[in-house]
Order: structure tokens, then sequence, then C-alpha cells
């Protein structure tokens, strides 16, 4: 072996001998023959160093994995031998090997296993356990070798193949697995479980690694071989011996689990768990103390669940069949198991409580179903809720202002209680709305001494009633009498207390978004509105000291006022001032920091032009305070963008481009103020807008940034196009002008949606603009798009496809809007190149979005231009282009139809077939049947058969023909 680039396996090489070492492991994965020089290294211990030892493995292991096929029987069984003389070495060696190699080798054994074991070697296991018996080394190797076996044969989240030919071989490999499973059922599994059985009782008590290793062996081979094997007396009693050996409990409680989680009959099911219960409930496990080893009890958690989830789908059963004897019995054990449930669902450790939470779930669920409660169920349904309002609370150590792994964990825990109340609210809505209130009047009352914590639960309490007890259009406040007083009641209580006031960030969020989720109480009693405006405008929301309140609120407010805009009009003007402030464009000068963020400010500035457009006032009145909005914009781009001309530093253009950028986003944002009701023009507002846009427009003449702003200003276009319609075409072919000017892919790509935009609105009105336009945007098209790229530049690559495919949605908006002329009156010449890089788009690219394009724009040609007064020269295009491309796409290797897109791609491409034949028709019949198809040497049976596909008058008989 090359003894330097040897060197560079250790992590601590540097680069180059890293490099040199990679290049080699490639060289000898290619070699025919280096395979067995490693294989040499590791049967005769040649090599101490642990990495070239992985090496070695990793070189075997991708032999038999790729290439053992290639290998004579004679280099077969040296392979066979090399292993099982390298586990007879484990034995004598002096040291065990690193756990990463032993990994490794366990790995490639089970490559070996599945590639031999049903045809050169049924003895694999006999032949591993003759040379291991009970030598704690070998048992070692042989409890990972069958971890490694069952990873092949049924672990899932092994990838084994590449994406493209994934289900094919996961097909394949799903039907090798299941006959090497049967086949280990029939000829060794009972050896195997006999094995695992002595070296439990030969180590358990000496030697927990090995016990661990071997329960984890049992749990995970369970699943799929005869459960009499395991589920019986003397191992089932070995197991509950071990749940009182502290090193041993936690493996076998997942060992238990598997056992439980196993398919079985359903009263055979029931008699299991309850057997297993009454062992562990007489060892005194079902006595939970908060003080127990937490890592215990989560798996501990894991079986309870295991056990109540395995007796309710025994419950689900038995009803399904009519056995109402049993499923009471059933029943009655799943009652016996709730004191537990709510032992550990209560308990501090959130681990040990999220993992119960699956059987509480289900359990209420069969509650659901039942006709009436005892009142021990009902004392149930409420100690659950009384324990899932008690773990909602945050606890002391939760970091508000930097959220870590920790928090997200609790975040995700939150939303499991969450669906528990959905589903309390569904067994018995009164009662939830009844501890809900309890809980949160006896919380507000005295919020003032209460603990941050406590408040702010109680609020998100009344927050998720809102989907606990589901209203359309959140109609919470009519209705129901007893529910919409008791919610009245509370929200009244919320906004009248005083605690927005309270000074803990999770407090003030919560009052803002429950608020908000019940804007329709302020309808009921809008008397309140001003005071919960005056919360959000001063320091307890758009003011807050905490930036991640300030911004939160922003959009909160947002919403409000949107909601409640009818209700707004006494407040507009007060609101409108003391946002004033908060709209002001953050300079880009050094030290200032602005209380809002510029996505913050998006939210306050559309939040004004609701309060704006929405208004009772008149159009004149509309229009002035719209001014007084968007001047101080306008004002400040005209100096900002001369400040930017002559700006030196790269650093500070960027800083001037992004706050131009802000101010175009801030005006094109109060524009979604507007509706069909209340339109620019209604609103007497059009003048202003144009003035933004001969304000904006100039900004795409700047040489510098070009990107950012020109991205800013076709935003805003997009916008004013919705808005002022016709009103803005006047500014469309300057604007076009500059936009094509220096222009690459992404430019391109971002203009041609806006000119579709234009094209699909107005349709002629814009031709004559269109028909000037047209060859100088394809003209910068097909510049980009003939750009030289580097082969491996896959992001040039994707851009130019996404470009291409740009290209070919403006021809299809252009043809689709009824305006063909644009690109018949281009002259011959242009036209025709045009029609040829449709062609070019439905067959020489493999991109089935694109092609789907092209031959919707062909249809689309054929209808307009293909009958007999179409273009001089049509027809002929017709038959010697679009023909022929219908047939030649869906024969490329690339056309996928399992993909699909290409589906839909085909679909067009018969939509394109049949429309030539509704427009030409029986002369494109006759010209498929002697000339064309005879031309591609289709049998003519085949021929007459699509003939007559094609003339079927159901088009989906042609598409679904053309399919298969």
């Amino acid at each position: 072996m090359d003894e330097q680039a040897l060197l560079g396996l250790n992590p601590n090489a540097d680069a180059d001998f890293r490099q040199r070492a990679l290049a080699y492991f490639e060289q000898l994965k290619i070699s025919q023959d280096a395979w067995q020089v490693c294989a040499e290294a590791l049967a005769q211990s040649i090599y101490s160093d642990d990495h070239i030892k992985f090496f070695c493995f990793q070189v075997l292991e991708h032999q038999v994995k790729f290439k053992y096929s290639e290998l004579s029987e004679v280099q077969q069984q040296l392979i066979r031998e090399t292993l099982i003389t390298w586990l007879q070495a484990q034995m004598l060696n002096p040291q065990p090997e690193k756990t990463f190699i032993r990994n490794k080798a366990a790995q490639v054994f089970a490559l070996l296993f599945v590639t031999e074991y049903l045809t050169k070697w049924p003895k694999f296991f006999f032949d591993i356990l003759s040379v291991v018996d009970l030598n704690p080394r070998g048992v070692d190797m042989y409890l990972r070798i069958l971890m490694a076996v069952d990873a092949e044969l049924v672990d899932r989240d092994v990838v084994h193949t590449s994406e493209a030919s994934y289900y094919f071989a996961l097909t394949l490999e799903a039907r090798r697995n299941t006959l090497l499973k049967d086949t280990m059922r029939e000829q060794c599994i009972p050896s195997l479980v006999e094995s695992w059985y002595q070296i439990l009782q030969n180590y358990q008590y000496n030697n927990s690694e090995l016990t661990c290793q071997c329960l984890e062996v049992v749990g995970a081979y369970v699943s799929w071989i005869d459960l009499s094997l395991i589920a019986n007396e003397r191992f089932i009693n070995m197991l509950l011996g071990h749940m009182s050996v502290e090193v041993l409990r936690e493996e076998a409680c997942d060992c238990l689990f598997e056992i439980v989680n196993k398919g079985m009959d359903p009263i055979d099911k029931t008699k299991l768990v309850e057997s297993l219960c009454q062992v562990l409930q007489s060892a005194g496990l079902f006595s939970i103390d908060q003080e127990d080893d937490v890592d215990f009890l989560a798996r501990f958690s894991k079986l309870v669940n295991g056990m109540g989830q395995a007796l309710i789908a025994s419950w689900t059963k038995l009803i399904k069949n009519g056995d109402m004897k049993s499923a009471q019995d059933t029943l009655q054990a799943i009652e016996a198991k709730v004191a537990l449930m709510l032992q550990l669902l209560i308990h501090e450790d959130d681990d040990i409580s999220s993992n119960i939470i699956g059987f509480c779930y289900d359990y209420l669920h069969i509650l659901k179903q039942l006709s009436a409660l005892s009142d021990q169920q009902k004392a149930n349904v409420e100690a659950i809720m009384l324990a899932v309002m008690k773990k909602l609370t945050y606890d002391e150590e939760y970091n508000f202002e930097n959220e870590g792994e920790d928090e997200a964990m609790f975040v995700e825990y939150r939303k499991q209680l969450k669906l528990l109340l959905d589903r309390l609210a569904q067994v018995s809505p009164e009662l939830l709305l009844a501890s809900v209130r309890r809980v949160f009047n006896t919380t507000l009352q005295n919020w003032q001494t209460t603990r941050f914590m406590e408040v702010e639960v109680a609020i998100r309490l009344l927050y998720m009633l809102a989907e606990a007890l589901p209203v359309s259009h959140g109609a919470h406040f009519s209705g129901d009498v007893t529910k919409a007083t008791a919610l009245q009641d509370m929200m009244r209580t919320l906004v009248t207390s005083g605690v927005s006031a309270y000074q803990h960030t999770s407090v003030t969020l919560e009052f803002f978004e429950t608020v908000v989720r019940y804007e329709k109480f302020f309808a009921v009693e809008p008397q309140h509105i001003p005071t919960v405006l005056m919360a959000f405008l001063d320091h307890r929301g758009l003011r807050h000291t905490s930036p991640k309140v300030r911004s939160r609120t922003a959009y909160l407010f947002s919403r409000f006022v949107k909601s409640l805009n009818k209700q707004m009009n006494p407040f507009i003007e007060d609101v409108l001032n003391r946002i004033q402030d908060l709209m002001e464009l953050s300079p880009p000068e050094n030290g200032y920091q602005a209380l809002l963020s510029s996505d913050d400010q998006l939210f306050i500035y559309e939040t004004a032009g609701v309060l704006i457009v929405n208004s009772e006032y008149s159009a004149e009145r509309k229009q002035v305070l719209m001014r007084n909005l968007l001047t101080p914009l306008m004002e400040k781009f005209k100096v900002l963008l001369e400040k930017l001309m002559m700006a030196q530093d790269e650093d500070r253009q960027m800083a001037l481009a992004d706050c131009l950028n802000h101010a175009v986003g801030f005006a094109s944002r109060t524009s979604k103020a507007f509706s069909n009701k209340q339109t620019v023009k209604q609103c007497g507002c059009s003048e202003v807008y144009l003035d933004c846009l001969q304000t904006f427009l100039p900004a795409l003449s700047c040489p510098l940034q070009k990107e950012v702003l020109r991205s800013g200003v076709r935003t805003f276009l997009h916008r004013m196009i919705i808005c002022l319609e016709e009103e803005v075409l006047p500014f469309i072919p300057s604007a076009s002008e500059h936009m094509l000017k220096d222009c690459e892919a992404k430019d391109l790509q971002e203009f041609i949606p806006l000119i579709n935009q234009i094209t699909a609105k107005f349709k002629t009105q814009v031709s004559p603009f269109l028909q000037q336009m047209f060859m100088p945007l394809l003209h910068a098209i097909f510049e980009v798009l003939l750009l030289p790229a580097e082969e491996n530049d896959q992001s040039a690559a994707l851009e130019k496809q996404m470009l291409r495919r740009s290209y070919f949605a403006f021809l299809q908006t252009v043809t689709g809007s009824g305006m063909s002329e644009v690109i018949a009156n281009q002259g011959a010449e242009n036209v025709e190149r045009v029609l040829f890089t449709v062609i070019q788009g439905a067959v020489d690219y493999p991109d089935p979005i694109a092609q789907k394009t092209c031959f919707i724009i062909l249809s689309k040609l054929v209808e307009l231009w293909g009958g007999k007064d179409g273009p001089v020269g049509f027809a002929d295009f017709v038959y010697k282009h679009i023909v022929p491309a219908c047939f030649l796409a869906p024969l490329k290797q690339t056309f996928d139809l399992a993909d699909a897109q290409t589906v839909l791609a085909l679909s067009e491409c018969a939509v394109t077939l049949k429309t030539i034949h509704l427009k030409r028709g029986p002369e494109c019949i006759q010209y498929l049947q002697q000339e064309y198809l005879p031309s591609l040497q289709v049998a003519p049976e085949i021929i007459q058969e699509f003939c007559q596909a094609l003339q079927q008058p159901d088009a989906k008989v042609f598409k679904n023909y053309l399919k298969v």
C-alpha cells in the first residue's frame, strides 16, 4: 500500500495529505485486486493504526457492495475467510478494537450476509456463533453484526440507492429482504433467540454493557420474528428482573416496549399487557417519585404509553368485531392505567410528560365515542385538563431573550399539549370553558402579585379556546349564549384589568395575540377600542423596550386595524399622528437606531393606508392624508438618489440603495389597502401614486446598485398596474427601455413577469408597445442565453433554465392574450427564428415545465394560424417541424413519465396533435399515414391504431392512448 497516502488518514494530517488519501481511496475502489491487499492487512493484523484498519474495511465494504459479482468463487471465499479470521483475532488481541472499527466490520459482515445467505453462506450465523461462543469480545461483535443485519433488512432510515432508481430498487430490495427474513425464520431464528437468552443469563450480573446490547438486539428483532419466542415466561421474567437493575432497566424498558408494540390478536394483546402491568405494579414501578432517575422514567413513560395505546388499539378492534364483553374488559384495563398516566403527564420533566401524551390523546378519543361518561371518567377528564394547564406553564429557566434548543423543545411540547386541549374540548367543552374561566379570573384579579408564567398561561388558555371551541369566521360572541357570555366576560376582564402593563415580554405578547385573535369582541363592545389602541401605540407595544415585542406588535397592530376598519373612523387622525415618527425612513447614517426594522415598518405603512382608504372621509380628504403619508418618502428618495450617484464607497452605496428600496417598498405597501370597492380612483389618490412613479423611475437609470434598485421599482410597477390601471401605461415604455439595458439572466427573468402582467391585463391596448419592444427583449434574452458558461457552473445553468422558462411564458402570454399579430409583424426572418426556438424548447431541453409551455404555444399558433387562411408557409412549418416535435419529444430518453410535470407536457403534446387534426382535417391523417409515420419505421397496424385514436372526438381518449 502507498504508505505516504495512508498518512493522510489521520484526522490531524494536513489538507494535502488528506487529499492524497482520498484520491488513493478512489484509486483502490477502481482497482481490480486492491481489496486483496486490504483483506490480507486485516487478516494478518499488519497495521496497528486504527484509521488504516478502518480504511481497509471501507475498501472491502465497497467491493462487497458494488463489485462482488465480478469476483471468482475463490476470491469470494477469501473475503469470507478474511472476516472470520479477523473475528477470531478479536478474542485474542490484548486490547479490543475501537468502537468505530467494530461497527464498520459489522456493516461489512451484514453486507456479505445479504449477498450470500440465500446462496453460498446459509450457515452464516452458526459459523459466527461457533467462533465467538460466549467470549465477551466475540459476543460484542456478534451482537453488533445482528444490529447491522437488522438495519439492512428492516431499517428504512438507511438510504441504499440513488434518487433516480429509488422506487424500482426499493421494490427489489423489499422482495429480497422479505425472502431473507422468511429464510431466517425457518432456519436460524430459534437458535439466535436461544443464543440471546444464554448471553442475557450469562452476563446480566457481570457485564451490563453486553446485556444492554443484547436487549437492544431483542427489541430490534421482536418486530419481525415469532413473538412467542420472546413473549414467554422465561424471557419475560428475565426482562422484568432487569427492570429493577439500575444499569439495565432503560434497555429492558425499550425491549418490553417493542414486545408490547408487536401486532397481535386483541384479546392476547390485552392479556400480555395486563400480565406485564401486574408484575411491574407489584415491583413498585407504578408509584412515580419526582426524584426518580429521569432518564429511566422517560423510557418507562414511553413503555406505559405503548401499553396504553396497545390496549386502546385492542379495544377499537374488539368494538369493530362486535365483541362487547372483551371490549368492556379491555376498557377496564385502560381505565386502570389512567392514574399512572396522570402521574407521568404531570411530571415536572417535559420529556417524561411528552412520552405519555399519545396514550392520553387516544384515551380522550375513546371517551368522545362513549354515549355517557361515568363520574370517574369525568374526574379523569378534569384531572387531564388541570395537568395540561399546569404543564403549559413556562419555567423559571426559560430564556426569552435568547431562545435556544431547550426553548425550542418546550415550544414543540406546548404544541402537543394544545392538541390535548383541543381533544378535551371535543369530550367536554363546558368543562373546559368553566375550568379556563376559573383559572383566568382568579389569576387576573391579582395579576400584579402573580408570577409572570401564571399570568401568561391564564391569557394563553383564553387564546387557545378560540381554536379548541371552533366557530365559523371567529363568531365567538354570538350563538351559544353561555359560551358567548363567558368569552365576552373574559375579554372584558383582559382589556380592563390593566394586565397589558405587566412587565414581562411573554405576558405582553400574549395580551396582543389574544386581542387580535378575538377582534370580533370589539364589534360587540367597541368602547374598549381606544384602550387597546393606546396599548398598541405606547411603551407596551410599538414603543416597548424589547425589539421582539415591537416587531410582533407591528404585525398584530396591522391585523387589528384591518379587521376593525369599520370601527376605526373616530381614531384615524389621532392614530396617524401617533405613528408618524415610526414611519421615518431610517437614513444609513452611523449610530441611528430606529425603533422598528424596515420589515416592521412595512406593516405600519400598510396600516396607515388601510386607515385612510377605509375611512368615511371624502375623496379630497383621503387624497390629502395619502399625500401627507407619501410626500416625505418621495422627498427623502430624491435626496438619497442624489447621494447615491455621488457615493464612492461600495458599503455606503449598498446602504443607500437599500434605503431607497425601502422607500419604494413602503409606498408600494400602502397601495395594498385599495380594493375593488375602494379603488385608487374612487379615493382620489391616482395623482399621488403617479407622482411616486415619476419620483421612483429615475432610479432605473442609476448605474450603481442596479439589481437592488430595479427590483424595488419593478415591484412598485407590478402594484401600480393593478392600482392605476391604464394610467400607468405612459410610464411603461421608458421603464422597460431602462430595465433592458445591461441586464443579466436574473434581471430578465424578473422583468418578463411584468411584461406578462401588462400583456394579460391590457391586451390590444399595449399591442403597439409590445410590437416595438418584442425584438429588443428577445435579443436581450438570446444574448444572455448564448453567453458561454463553465461546464460545472450549476447556478449559471439553473439561471439560464429559469430564463428560458420565462421566455416561453412570455410567448405563451402573448399568444394566449389573442395578440399573435405582435409576433406576426416582426418580419418573416424573426418570426421563423422565434418559432424554431419554441420547437427547440419542446424537443431539445430536458425541462418538462418549459416543454409543456412550448406545446401550449404551438397549439395556440396552430389554432390561430393553422387554417386555410393562415400566414403563407405556416402549414408547411406545421408538417415539417411541429408534427415531428410531437413525436421526437416523447421519444427522448430524458422524457420520464414517472415525473408529474412530464405527464403534463405529454398531455399538451397530445392537444397540439389534436389541434393540428382539427385545423387540417383529413390532410393531416393522410400525411401521418403515408409520409411521416412510415419514415419512422412504424408498423402499419400501429399507424392505423394511432390515427384512429387521433380522430376520436373525445380528446381524453387520444391523451390516454399517447400515455400508453
